[in-house]
C-alpha cells in the first residue's frame, strides 16, 4: 500500500519549517514509512487487543492460536465467530480475561456498525475515526492513531502521548525533560499537516549514534 502523500512534500515542508527536524531527517535518513495492509478494521484491532503489553514473540504466538480459531477465508465471518467462541476457549489460546471481553466487545461493535467497515473508515476524518473506535473496551487514543499513521496511512497525525515520540523530541531539541503534551502539540503545530512524517522521525531518531549535526 502507498502512501496517500507525497512523502517528498512533506520532507520538504519538514525541512523548511524546523531546522531541528531537518537534522533529524538527515540523521534519520528517507523516509520508508508505508502503511500496512489491512483486511479489516476489526483484523487491525484485535491484533492490537492480542499485542498490548506482551513482547512480540509472545503475542505473535497468541494472535496465531487465536487466528486459528478463526475462518481461514472468510475474515468477514471473524467478528461473530469471536462472539460464538465461549470464554475458555479464548483464554486457553492465550488470552486473558480482559483481553477476551475486549476481543468480544469489539466483535458486537463491529456488527452492529460501532467500528467502521474498511471502506467507510476511509472516508471518515481521524477525529472521527479516534471518537468512534475509542468506545471499544481496550482500545485507547494511542491504539487508533497507531492504525491511522501505520494502517490508513494518515499524514497528520501526532501521538503526544507516545514515550518514543517525547523522547525523540527531547533528542532534537536537546531539552532536559521530556516535553509535556501541550510543548509537544505546540511545537507540532509548524509540521502541520505532515505530523505523522514528523512523529516518524522522532521515533528513527532515537536509533541514530552520535550527536545530531
Amino acid at each position: 500500500m502507498t502512501l496517500a502523500y507525497d512523502p517528498n512534500d512533506a520532507l520538504a515542508h519538514l525541512r523548511r519549517t524546523d531546522v531541528h527536524l531537518a537534522a533529524a531527517i538527515d540523521a534519520a535518513g528517507p523516509l520508508t514509512l508505508r502503511p500496512q495492509p489491512m483486511q479489516s478494521p476489526f483484523e487491525a484491532l484485535l491484533r492490537s487487543i492480542v499485542y498490548q503489553q506482551l513482547s512480540g514473540k509472545a503475542a505473535a504466538t497468541i494472535y496465531g492460536r487465536v487466528e486459528a480459531l478463526l475462518p481461514k477465508r472468510r475474515t468477514s465471518a471473524w467478528p461473530q465467530t469471536i462472539i460464538d467462541l465461549d470464554e475458555a476457549t479464548l483464554r486457553a489460546a492465550g488470552l486473558s480475561r480482559n483481553k477476551t471481553a475486549a476481543a468480544k466487545d469489539l466483535a458486537a461493535k463491529t456488527l452492529d456498525g460501532t467500528v467502521p467497515t474498511l471502506r467507510k473508515l476511509r472516508t471518515m476524518s481521524d477525529e472521527e475515526i479516534i471518537e468512534r473506535l475509542v468506545t471499544v473496551r481496550g482500545i485507547g487514543v494511542w491504539t487508533v492513531q497507531m492504525l491511522l499513521i501505520f494502517r490508513l496511512g494518515r499524514p497528520d497525525v501526532l501521538p503526544l502521548a507516545d514515550l518514543g515520540v517525547r523522547k525523540g523530541f527531547q533528542r532534537v531539541y536537546g531539552t532536559e525533560q521530556l516535553p509535556t503534551a501541550n510543548e509537544l502539540a505546540d511545537r507540532g503545530e509548524a509540521w502541520r499537516p505532515f505530523r505523522s512524517v514528523a512523529s516518524w522521525y522522532l521515533w528513527r531518531v532515537m536509533d541514530q549514534p552520535g550527536p545530531l549535526k
